[in-house]
């Protein structure tokens, strides 16, 4: 490994804390979570984006031309909608004048929208902002292999007859194979290591087992199901209506029927024969889109808002990439510690579940005093995080992980939870491909 985690630039120091006026979460939604199958999904980045904004809109006290800026997180942008977030804003009918940007950190897009919004509004740039994450992995172009990208530039360049005729000579059937972008995505170019390799080295450093790691996946989708059952995410999820009619009113990865004796059954995806990581522990490769609004205390009470939740800060940290699944241990530790608060003090906690491994070795770092003294620089373990309070109603295992979506997700999510269980603080975070991870804190209004 190139460096140690220990060598995360960890950010200001407790004294340090900026005193600034209050930001609000004051509603949001998201599209419900689709399976990709092989083929291109009825939605675009932009058309999921629409489907859940054009809802969330409706039911504002205010007129979309108060947003100040519209910011949406998307990580594989499709080439007829560059610039989303302005593409989506314009579909919304926001008025022209309104900027709009798009953002990209990996699987961080989503929340790194809001954090942009948050800070604009600290700053006093901004009172009202728009801020979403929106992905559609179905959608992820074909691409051509290098050395087939060569010879159609050669063909091209080729002028004389002759010169055609010796190109078409070196033409190979296998320059007309493509691979799917996704995959070439998922792959860490300075490690070359794939996602789900990372969730194994994880796992065989703090001794994850297949069975800890298959039933983590079992009780993920056991909790999105019951959420769905109970309506815990009416409000949050907005149907969706395709252009040949179809409508999609929920997230269809669940699995109700999951078991560990299933999973057991499943080979390993990245590591054969012994690896940990398989499909059925992984999370599943989704469309989705969702917005949050955010508004400072002055719009709060300007449009008469009932904020979900009060955004108090954010942390971003780094890591080496091999180990990029331990992002959130890294940059919640400091985030807790400059705000003097302790894991007791944290009520929920949603984090991105990108592998079943990769969340319990988070867990399992916090516990280790080495770990935390070492590369925390705690005194003592940071301790245990009880599952009952870890992403109560399921996560990326169940909903899946579109992935400049997810850590838009995870934050309207905490803060609805937040609400319905009348808890005062909540965490939210995420690994970032790359090597980084990404937090929030949220405390009710």
């Amino acid at each position: 490994m190139s460096e140690s985690p220990s060598q995360t630039h960890f950010g200001p120091g407790i004294a340090e804390v900026e005193r600034t006026e209050p930001v609000y979460l004051v509603d949001g939604a998201r599209t419900p979570f689709l399976r990709a199958r092989g083929r291109p999904g009825p939605f675009t980045p932009v058309d999921l984006a629409v489907q859940c904004g054009r809802p969330l809109l409706l039911r504002q006290p205010f007129e979309p031309s108060a947003f100040d800026q519209v910011i949406l997180g998307c990580v594989n942008v499709v080439a007829d909608e560059m610039n989303p977030a302005r593409v989506a804003a314009l579909r919304l009918g926001l008025s022209a004048a309104i900027p709009a940007h798009t953002v990209q950190i990996n699987c961080g897009s989503g929340m790194l929208s809001i954090d942009s919004g948050f800070r604009a509004i600290q700053s006093g740039r901004a009172d009202l902002v728009l801020a979403g994450g929106t992905e559609a992995l179905s959608h992820a172009p074909l691409v051509l292999s290098r050395e087939a990208t060569e010879w159609f530039g050669s063909f091209a360049l080729a002028k004389s007859l002759g010169k055609r005729l010796g190109a078409i000579g070196q033409w190979r059937p296998r320059f007309l194979k493509p691979v799917i972008g996704l995959e070439r995505g998922l792959n860490d170019p300075v490690t070359d290591l794939n996602m789900g390799q990372t969730a194994e080295l994880l796992a065989h450093l703090f001794d994850i087992s297949r069975e800890a790691a298959d039933a983590y996946a079992v009780e993920s989708h056991r909790r999105l199901a019951r959420a769905q059952d109970e309506g815990w995410l009416q409000g949050e999820v907005m149907p969706a209506m395709a252009a040949d009619g179809t409508l999609y009113d929920h997230d269809d990865g669940v699995r109700r029927d999951s078991s560990t004796a299933r999973l057991a059954r499943l080979r390993p995806a990245f590591e054969r024969p012994w690896g940990k990581v398989t499909a059925g522990n992984s999370s599943q490769i989704t469309d989705g889109a969702s917005w949050c609004i955010l508004a400072s205390a002055h719009a709060v009470e300007q449009h008469r808002l009932k904020p979900l939740a009060r955004i108090v800060d954010s942390h971003w940290a780094a890591l080496d990439p091999a180990i990029m699944g331990l992002g959130p241990v890294l940059a919640i530790t400091p985030l807790l510690q400059r705000h003097q608060l302790t894991r007791e003090h944290i009520d929920l906690w949603e984090i991105n579940e990108a592998f079943a491994a990769q969340v319990l070795a988070c867990l399992a770092a916090w516990e280790n005093e080495v770990f935390c003294r070492d590369v925390l620089g705690l005194d003592h373990a940071f301790g245990r995080i009880e599952q009952t309070r870890l992403n109560v109603d399921g996560g990326a295992i169940s909903l899946g992980h579109p992935v400049g979506t997810s850590g838009n997700r995870i934050v309207l999510h905490a803060a609805k939870a937040m609400r319905r269980l009348g808890v005062r603080r909540a965490v939210a975070s995420q690994c970032v491909g790359g090597g980084q991870g990404g937090a929030m804190l949220l405390e009710a209004p």
